[in-house]
C-alpha cells in the first residue's frame, strides 16, 4: 500500500514563497492523481490543487490559481506544490493525497476520491 511522505512548509511572511513535497513510498504515482488539500483551524478541509501524473493535467482552486503551481516528477515519485505570493489566509495544515490508479484524464477535486493521505504539514503566513 502506498504511503505518502510530506516535507516542506514552515513560517513565511506575506508575499513570500514555500514549497511542499509529497513522495510516494511503497508505490508509485505514475497512474494516479495527486492532490493538495488544506485545513485551517475551525474550517473544513478544502481542495487546493491536483495533478494527474500520467497526463500532467492540473486543477486549481480559484483562491490559489496564478499563485500556486503543482508539478510532478514521475521518475522520483514526487509531487510538489510551489506556493508564491503567500497570504495570511493561506495559513493551514496542508495534506497531500493520492487516488488509486485512474484513467481519468483530469484530477478530481473531491476529498472522497483520494484514499491515500500524507501526514500533513503546517504552513503559517504572517502579515
Amino acid at each position: 500500500q502506498v504511503q505518502l511522505v510530506q516535507s516542506g512548509g514552515g513560517l513565511v511572511q506575506a508575499g513570500g514563497s514555500l514549497r511542499l513535497s509529497c513522495e510516494a513510498s511503497g508505490g508509485t504515482f505514475s497512474n494516479s492523481a495527486v492532490g493538495w488539500f488544506r485545513q485551517a483551524p475551525g474550517k473544513e478541509r478544502e481542495f487546493v490543487a491536483a495533478v494527474t501524473c500520467s497526463t500532467g493535467s492540473t486543477r486549481y482552486a480559484d483562491s490559489v490559481r496564478g499563485r500556486f503551481t503543482i508539478f510532478r516528477d514521475n521518475a522520483k515519485n514526487t509531487v510538489a506544490l510551489q506556493m508564491n505570493s503567500l497570504r495570511p489566509e493561506d495559513t493551514a495544515t496542508y495534506y497531500c493525497a493520492a487516488t488509486s490508479e485512474t484513467i481519468a484524464p483530469t484530477p478530481p477535486p473531491r476529498r472522497y476520491e483520494y484514499p491515500y493521505w500524507g501526514q500533513g504539514t503546517q504552513v503559517t503566513v504572517s502579515s
